[in-house]
């Protein structure tokens, strides 16, 4: 696919407020080619209240080879949605929404969407996050002093992994907070500004997502006051702290659920689903008796769990700690069972208390499937979310060797993981079924939510990219990581080359000290190098996405502001993309930021991009013109008409060149 079509998104080329109230009205843009068409009418067309409404753009003029279309929208809902209709001359209808432009009439779900909740924190949008499983991350002198918990099998720090039971779940290496302290300055050398702990709480486990209480940090960590260390500390670098937080489920350990166990009538029975009288069985998260499932149902539940400054959710974003948010462990699960949804109601009530304790943490949920449904802009600020980015990229980059492992019951298998999918394996994609995932699992969620998503190569749930990525393959992954729209992800040990077969294998102690070694150093100086790339273009943080070439091995898309453009070119064979005349109308300036490959500009302003794969390369580009718009009277928001509107019945907003 190389051709020019309309095109819009939910960045600010094109969207004059991402953070509206109810009732303001935004001006939407859209970028049409010359010569497209030609076009009787352009339109946008929402649903608010689920009944239509429509407003008319108006031209603004044409400049570098594109039209530009302005129209107001009054935001009625807290997600209003809305499309582009373009009628031509000819009687041909198109609409363009997230997934596309399209000859038929096409989902309200897949909409742009404008979202009139209140905004996530402006950090979040620069942020690069670095993901800690602190057990195997790093152990300092202080661990040597603890004594090793009970359910534990203890192992030195060059000890391989053991994936099969108990093991899995008991192998105790004693990482702990005060090693990740030591290990800070590791963190700004890479570039990372974010830091996710996976659970910190005690537990029966090195996961430690079956917490016995959610009121202290675990002793075998360092204790509450080793957690208020290593936050002062992180601050004092840059660096924001989450943590990780089961809002699905407890461990049987946990002080409520022994109070509930075996004791009908105490008031923690009804934070959890106990099927006999006697209070013995129960509901656990897919069968798993260590980990009972909590019932939303519980007023109680929610006061001490979620419900203003005294609920755990609030406790530590508060001093002495004040982490910066909350990554939400099964968010996708929460709440539901199976007539019982309450999701939408939790997931609110942790944005509510987290507005009113700090305004300025970031809450994300965990949705590993399709989670637009509950990505609307009213709980989550984005989600660790795979199909949209991580699934996608290991289709196209991976070739699997099939090595032989074992998996937790101590069978060998040879089919390599893939997300607990019984598939037969990683799935074979091309770098154009690649883009499509990527575009399928993003058209039903918000511009501004998809900013927030979580976008690893891999974490401490999945087998390691490395393991199975196609030679030359790893700087195209990392790169895309940084270069598409989301929040960059590193799962700890990515960046010194780890490989793990799954999600067990992959939780391997750092290797401190080898970063001499060439094969650490070559990767250590790709992600810093990436990373500072990230840093260096804040397009790559808040700039649109066009896509503009993509073939069976190649990608090509820009990331757009008024300031700047960068041309992203990824190909996992050789590279030979013929652009089209006013794909790229300033690509004549074009600085090479990145990589090794030819951008050849013709008279025509068309362009070919070549080089030898796998490669990934970056140019930039001077930033996107916008014709200014003409001047036009104010009126009230309540003066558009649900008919249809005319873009001189608004004010737009501020130019976009010198917003």
């Amino acid at each position: 696919m190389t051709s020019l079509a309309p095109h819009h998104d939910g960045s600010p080329l094109y969207v004059s407020d991402l953070a509206p109230s109810l009732g303001d009205v935004v001006t939407l843009r859209l970028r049409v080619p010359s010569g497209y068409g030609p076009l009787a009418a352009v339109r946008t067309r929402s649903n608010p209240d689920h009944e239509p409404e429509w407003t008319d753009a108006a031209s603004l003029g044409t400049i570098d080879g594109w039209e530009w279309w302005e129209a107001p929208v009054t935001v009625r809902n807290p997600r209003h949605g809305y499309r582009w209709v373009l009628v031509h001359e000819d009687g041909r209808v198109e609409w363009l929404n997230q997934s596309g432009l399209h000859t038929l009439e096409t989902l309200d779900a897949e909409d742009f969407a404008l979202v009139a909740h209140p905004a996530p924190p402006a950090w979040l949008s620069e942020a690069v996050m670095y993901q800690v499983f602190p057990d195997r991350f790093a152990r300092s002198a202080l661990a040597d002093e603890r004594p090793t918990p009970d359910w534990a099998i203890p192992a030195s720090w060059d000890t391989p992994v053991d994936p099969v039971m108990p093991a899995r779940s008991q192998q105790f290496y004693g990482g702990d907070l005060d090693g990740v302290i030591e290990k800070l300055d590791h963190l700004v050398s890479l570039g990372v500004n974010l830091l996710y702990l996976t659970p910190i709480f005690p537990a029966a486990s090195n996961h430690r997502y079956d917490a016995a209480s959610f009121d202290r940090v675990d002793p075998l960590l360092g204790g509450d006051e080793a957690y208020r260390r290593l936050i002062d500390a992180a601050h004092a670098r840059g660096i924001r702290v989450i943590g990780d937080l089961t809002s699905n489920h407890s461990g049987d350990r946990h002080e409520w659920f022994q109070a509930a166990l075996g004791t009908p009538g105490a008031r923690e029975e009804e934070f959890y689903y106990f099927t006999d009288a006697a209070n013995t069985e129960y509901v656990s998260w897919l069968g798993h008796a260590s980990l009972p499932k909590f019932d939303w149902s519980s007023d109680e539940l929610r006061r001490r769990f979620v419900d203003g400054p005294d609920s755990v959710v609030a406790k530590w974003l508060q001093p002495p700690y004040s982490a910066d948010g909350w990554r939400i462990d099964v968010a996708n699960m929460t709440g539901r069972l199976g007539s019982v949804d309450l999701n939408a109601e939790v997931r609110q009530l942790l944005r509510r208390t987290m507005l009113e304790i700090n305004p300025d943490a970031i809450l994300l949920g965990e949705s590993t499937n399709d989670a637009a449904s509950d990505l609307q802009g009213d709980g989550w600020h984005g989600a660790m979310t795979y199909p949209s980015f991580t699934r996608p990229l290991w289709g196209w980059l991976s070739e699997p060797t099939n090595a032989p492992y074992l998996d937790a019951f101590g069978e060998e298998q040879t089919e390599p993981w893939f997300f607990t999918q019984p598939i037969g394996g990683i799935p074979r994609y091309t770098a154009a079924e690649f883009a499509a995932a990527v575009v399928r699992f993003t058209a039903g969620i918000p511009w501004r939510v998809r900013l927030g998503n979580m976008q690893p190569l891999d974490t401490h749930d999945t087998a390691r990219f490395a393991t199975n990525a196609g030679p030359g393959t790893i700087p195209l992954a990392v790169g895309l990581m940084v270069t598409l729209p989301g929040l960059p992800v590193v799962f700890a040990g990515d960046e010194y080359g780890l490989t793990g077969i799954d999600g067990e294998a992959s939780r391997t102690p750092i290797p401190w000290g080898t970063e001499a070694e060439p094969a650490v150093a070559e990767r250590l100086a790709l992600y810093r190098e990436l990373i500072a790339l990230r840093h260096a273009h804040p397009t790559l943080s808040t700039g649109g996405l066009r896509w503009i070439h993509v073939d069976d091995d190649t990608v090509v898309f820009v990331r757009e502001s008024a300031d700047e453009t960068l041309l992203v070119l990824a190909s996992k064979g050789d590279a030979d993309a013929a652009i089209p005349p006013g794909a790229l109308p300033v690509a004549a300036a074009a600085e090479a930021v990145w990589g090794d490959a030819v951008l050849a500009i013709a008279d025509d302003g068309s362009a070919l991009l070549s080089a030898d794969g796998p490669a990934f390369a970056v140019w930039r580009l001077a930033g996107v013109a916008v014709p200014a718009p003409p001047p036009v009277a104010v009126v009230h928001a309540d003066e558009v008409s649900r008919g249809v509107a005319s873009a001189d019945q608004a004010t737009p907003a501020e130019d976009v060149e010198s917003a």
